[in-house]
C-alpha cells in the first residue's frame, strides 16, 4: 500500500526502474511507444490498447479533447529507467496515469517473447513540499541521462524534456508548466546555467553513476 497520499493541485516526482535493472526500451520502436503512450493515456477516458491505433504526432497536452489528468512538468526516459515531475489535475490522477503507462509491459512482453514484469513494483512517489526541494529536483530530472553514465549504443533510446525547455516549444510537457518555470527565470541562459550548476553538484556529490546503479534522489535542497 502506497503510504504517501497523492494530492490533487501539487507536484511530485514519479519514478521507476526496470525490473532486475533490465533495459525497458530495447530499441527506438519501444521508446517511441512508451512515448506515444503519455500522450494517449493522460485522460481518464479508457481509450484501450494501443495495438490497433493509428500513430499520431505528439501534440500538446491542452489541446487534446479529452482533458488531461496530469500536467507533465519535466522528464526523462532513461534505457532502464524513467523520471517525472507531474502535477495531479483530478483526484487519483496520477495513479490513473501510472497505471495505464503500466500496460507498455503488455506491449514489451508480446514482442520481445517475454512473461512476467517488466518494472520494479508499483512506481515510487514523492512530494516535491518546498521551492528549495523543487529548485535542485527539476534539473535532476529534466536532465537525468547526464547524471549517469550511458553506454554510446543506448544514448539513442534517450528522450528527455530538456529538448523541449530549449526550445521553448512544449508537446509532452504541459505549456502553462513550461512557461511557468521559464519565467522564474530572467532569461534562458539563467535558466540553463542552473540546471548546469545542478547537475554539477549531483555528479560531485555522487559521481557519475552506471545505469546499474542505483537512482539515489538529492535530498538536501541547493542553498
Amino acid at each position: 500500500m502506497r503510504r504517501e497520499k497523492i494530492v490533487t493541485g501539487e507536484y511530485f516526482h514519479i519514478y521507476n526502474r526496470g525490473v532486475d535493472k533490465r533495459d525497458i526500451f530495447l530499441d527506438t520502436q519501444d521508446l517511441e511507444r512508451f512515448k506515444e503512450s503519455i500522450i494517449e493515456f493522460n485522460t481518464f477516458e479508457n481509450i484501450g490498447s494501443l495495438r490497433d491505433k493509428p500513430r499520431t504526432e505528439a501534440k500538446p497536452l491542452e489541446l487534446e479533447k479529452n482533458e488531461p489528468i496530469v500536467a507533465i512538468v519535466a522528464f526523462t526516459l532513461n534505457p532502464n529507467h524513467y523520471h517525472f515531475i507531474l502535477k495531479q489535475l483530478i483526484d487519483g490522477g496520477i495513479a490513473k496515469f501510472m497505471h495505464k503507462l503500466g500496460g507498455y509491459t503488455y506491449y514489451f512482453n508480446d514482442r520481445h517473447k517475454r512473461s512476467g514484469s517488466l518494472f520494479q513494483g508499483t512506481f515510487k512517489s514523492k512530494l516535491i513540499d518546498d521551492q528549495s526541494y523543487f529548485d535542485k529536483i527539476f534539473p535532476y530530472v529534466n536532465q537525468n541521462y547526464l547524471v549517469h553514465d550511458i553506454p554510446e549504443n543506448k544514448k539513442h533510446l534517450i528522450f528527455s524534456s530538456n529538448k523541449e525547455y530549449d526550445n521553448e516549444v512544449f508537446d509532452f510537457v504541459a505549456q502553462t508548466e513550461g512557461r511557468r518555470i521559464l519565467s522564474m527565470f530572467d532569461s534562458k541562459m539563467k535558466f540553463n546555467k542552473h540546471c548546469t550548476e545542478i547537475i554539477s553538484i549531483i555528479r560531485k556529490e555522487r559521481r557519475k553513476i552506471s545505469l546499474e546503479d542505483p537512482d539515489d534522489l538529492p535530498i538536501n535542497p541547493v542553498v
